[in-house]
């Protein structure tokens, strides 16, 4: 059986990048894993901070996605491991959905993104879904991290 996400207002939303669960990475404070995974697609710090202190998520996306700033070169080549370093933090942080993540047990996790075949399902629903993998990944990572903490 397959679990399907995307807006934050609906069942699993907290799995959306837009979800209001902050984290500290890289020495900073990012309000969603949106605006981290924007803010590293450019080098330099005006518009890593301009994203980074954007208001929302969706503002962060659209400044990710204006060409005002140089995109870094190796980018189509880094971004689905600057994802993963994002997500992973995120529930990492926060135990409250870590725990939504790990009670999904082995359910495929889908990106309902008509939009985006890459990082979702696509219209059709035979996009990548690499935002689904990856969380799933992250599910089996923390399902690893638990079992040896706990000295299994």
């Amino acid at each position: 059986m397959s679990l399907y996400f995307y807006s934050v207002r609906e069942a699993f939303g907290c799995f959306s990048n837009f979800s209001p669960h902050g984290f500290e990475l890289k020495g900073k404070f990012w309000p969603t894993s949106e605006h981290y995974f924007q803010a590293m697609k450019f080098e330099g710090a005006e518009p890593e901070e301009k994203i980074r202190n954007a208001p929302s998520p969706k503002e962060a996306a659209n400044l990710g996605r204006n060409r005002a700033f140089t995109l870094r070169p190796d980018w189509e080549l880094v971004k689905d491991s600057i994802m993963r370093e994002a997500v992973l933090e995120k529930f990492r942080t926060h135990t409250d959905i870590r725990t939504i993540l790990l009670d999904t047990g082995d359910q495929e996790i889908i990106e309902k993104a008509d939009h985006d075949s890459y990082w979702g399902c696509g219209k059709d629903g035979a996009g990548l879904n690499m935002l689904g993998k990856i969380l799933m990944e992250i599910r089996n990572r923390l399902r690893m991290e638990t079992l040896n903490s706990n000295g299994a």
